[in-house]
């Protein structure tokens, strides 16, 4: 296996960092072997799909991969805090996502938290994009901006209509994709939680709840001091 491969992206006007690193885990083959021995169970918070744990080694095994990214590129070099972390397939059927689903959206609003999201389906797929809203101008949403940010969107909503049931993966009415980057097998992306990005979820993609179709990723959540 390949050293990881890491490179640094600029998301939008408000240039946000977005970390890409490739060959991010040493065996991504016995990760896949894992997920497809795990019991999967419904998603909390609105992620659209199921969730299984995680073997015990992988926290503190890419954490270690981490340690090398957070500080210089991210500008976040305190203690790293591991506040959820998981197998995920989404599996929601398009006509079946409620509203918060059909749109970009933040995980979080504080500037210390970082998201992560590692591939782990075999071939190119659908990735990960990020938008800003039109209205506001917003690509981050902080606690600051979230009130003005849900409050036009409440607005927009009640004078032009909710939006279709699809995933959003491109330009909408309300939303400017600013950066999409394609899924690829053992790809890692690394960015701050608050950045407004959705699931890149083709209209005909396989949702799959099987492991072994299905569109598998690790996703986890940090929070690093500054």
């Amino acid at each position: 296996m390949s050293a990881p491969a890491i490179s640094l992206h600029r998301v939008g006007r408000e240039a946000q960092p977005l970390v890409v690193i490739d060959d991010f885990a040493a065996d991504p083959d016995a990760l896949r072997a894992a997920a497809l021995s795990s019991t999967f169970g419904p998603a909390l918070q609105h992620y659209p799909g199921i969730r299984a744990a995680l073997p015990d080694a992988y926290v503190p095994t890419q954490l270690a991969v981490l340690a090398d990214v957070l500080g210089p590129l991210l500008a976040r070099a305190g203690a790293v805090e591991v506040v959820d972390a998981s197998f995920s397939i989404v599996t929601t059927q398009p006509d079946a996502l409620d509203i918060r689903q059909r749109i970009p959206h933040c995980d979080a609003f504080g500037a210390h938290r970082i998201a992560l999201v590692h591939y782990l389906t075999p071939g190119d797929g659908d990735g990960t994009a990020f938008f800003r809203h039109r209205s506001t101008g917003f690509e981050t949403i902080d606690e600051d901006r979230a009130p003005i940010f849900f409050g036009q969107l409440e607005a927009e909503f009640r004078h032009g209509g909710l939006p279709p049931a699809r995933y959003v993966t491109g330009d909408t009415s309300l939303f400017e994709r600013t950066m999409a980057v394609e899924a690829r097998y053992n790809r890692a992306l690394i960015y701050p939680s608050y950045l407004l990005h959705s699931g890149s979820i083709a209209p005909d993609a396989l949702l799959s709840s099987d492991p072994a179709r299905g569109r598998l990723t690790v996703t986890a959540f940090l929070s690093v001091t500054a």
